[in-house]
């Protein structure tokens, strides 16, 4: 399987929120506001942190089972039940068959007030790059455009671009040029944080390809 055909086993649910299918695994990444109905229960589900557009209790009952596992940072695992891995940034461990990389993710310019970042790096939250079907998929959870970044080997890139608590869709294309992904995918944009016109300009300015996800609802 190659990028492009990896990415149309992507589905983005809004927000940071993404269902993979692959590896015979269903993988929700930041399960928030799921669309309305049965969505498919989860293999696995990833984290990024514990801030309640990411981490939602209610979302994860949702789609839990009896065999889910949830990896994510201690301030969330704290919110969660069930079966729950706790992982930092740089950590690196083999789940469901498959591995799953924490990456840093943090703010360097975005903040809270004065002096006063929204997402720390002494809160040690993550982004994650998970190998699916030989391709290395990246999510970089809530985070600016980071050193950490150049060091990200990854051929999709899921990158917010909102400006609002993340990268600009200026920054985020810079991100871009760092890690160097064959597919680049514009989130945090909708669930009122972020205009979806972003995801168009993060397009227009990123020199890698860009797939703009529609909603699922």
């Amino acid at each position: 399987m190659n990028a492009q055909e990896l990415v149309k086993h992507i589905h983005w649910l809004g927000h940071d929120s993404f269902r993979i299918e692959a590896e015979g695994l269903v993988i929700y990444i930041d399960p928030y506001r799921l669309p309305v109905g049965d969505p498919p229960k989860a293999d696995l589900i990833l984290i990024t942190h514990h801030h309640g557009d990411h981490c939602s209790p209610e979302d994860v009952a949702r789609i839990q089972a009896s065999e889910t596992v949830i990896v994510t940072v201690a301030d969330a695992a704290s919110k969660l039940t069930g079966e729950v891995i706790k992982v930092k940034p740089n950590e690196t461990i083999q789940v469901k068959g498959i591995t799953v990389q924490a990456v840093p993710a943090y703010n360097t310019n975005k903040f809270r007030s004065p002096g006063n970042l929204f997402h720390p790096p002494h809160m040690n939250l993550v982004g994650f790059v998970v190998t699916l079907e030989g391709l290395r998929v990246y999510h970089a959870g809530d985070s600016d455009h980071i050193p950490e970044m150049a060091q990200t080997h990854a051929d999709i890139a899921l990158l917010p671009v909102s400006g609002i608590y993340v990268m600009t869709a200026e920054e985020a294309a810079q991100a871009a040029t760092d890690i160097r992904p064959q597919i680049a995918i514009p989130m945090h944009v909708g669930a009122d944080i972020g205009s979806p016109d972003m995801a168009e300009t993060f397009k227009s300015l990123c020199s890698t390809p860009v797939v703009v996800l529609p909603l699922e609802r």
